[in-house]
């Protein structure tokens, strides 16, 4: 079946008009046709089956039926901090983060970190990684979208955090996931860049209280990192297994 998001409240039982780039999607990708039947959601983790009742070149109208309550999120909470890698490695990074339950990521900008745009370009990429979060919602079945944050600087991540269990990934770290208690807040975890963290920004992060571990005797790439750190999360204390 057919996903769609949509980011606004979507009315039962009603003619609705979706938006561009629902169109472009439907239409000019899927090339649809008039009756057949669709999934749509807003976020809200609901979900709306709708008719396809209309084309034209323009847009494409449907009629809804009711909504229902569809909820696929994972127990944990799960907010991913990344430190920004090189071209297609951080869309991979978001797309698989978001399959595996994550809530939220933020870019981080850290010593060793490889990308270096300016700030607009910067707020280009949070669009289009957005936009790459709710692709990966539409295709794996999630019906609330992630949030991506704007980037910040790796320091200033860590400082303005809230309470809740804070993982580092380190190859020195005691022990790793299995070591964890259960998890009764949510759980922020760092990932560095392709270079790793330095020391001074280790030592940084034991300052704002946060935990090393351990996810094995390999050094892992980052993207690779963070997909293993959240599969194991999910493993032991969420949903996954």
């Amino acid at each position: 079946m057919i996903r769609i998001f949509q980011p606004f409240t979507l009315p039962e039982n009603s003619h609705v008009i979706l938006d561009e780039n629902a169109f472009n999607h439907l239409v000019r990708v899927l090339r649809v046709k008039i009756g057949e039947t669709i999934i749509l959601f807003d976020g809200s983790n609901q979900i709306t089956p709708a008719t396809i009742t209309g084309i034209t070149k323009k847009n494409v109208s449907v009629k809804t039926a009711t909504t229902t309550v569809e909820n696929r999120e994972s127990p944990l909470h799960i907010h991913l901090g990344q430190v920004m890698s090189r071209g297609e490695k951080m869309e991979f990074t978001i797309q698989k983060s978001v399959e595996l339950g994550v809530n939220s990521i933020t870019p981080l900008l850290s010593e060793r970190c490889g990308v270096k745009l300016a700030d607009d370009r910067i707020d280009k990429k949070i669009q289009q990684w957005q936009k790459i979060a709710i692709s990966a919602c539409e295709q794996c079945g999630r019906n609330v979208i992630p949030t991506i944050h704007p980037a910040v600087r790796l320091d200033e991540w860590c400082k303005n955090l809230p309470d809740g269990l804070k993982l580092t990934l380190h190859p020195k770290a005691q022990y790793g996931v299995n070591g964890l208690p259960l998890p009764t807040r949510p759980i922020y975890l760092l990932i560095g860049p392709e270079g790793g963290l330095s020391d001074s920004e280790i030592s940084m992060t034991h300052d704002y209280q946060f935990t090393d571990i351990l996810l094995g005797p390999r050094i892992l790439r980052t993207e690779t990192a963070a997909l293993t750190a959240l599969t194991a999360l999910q493993v032991r204390f969420g949903d996954l297994g």
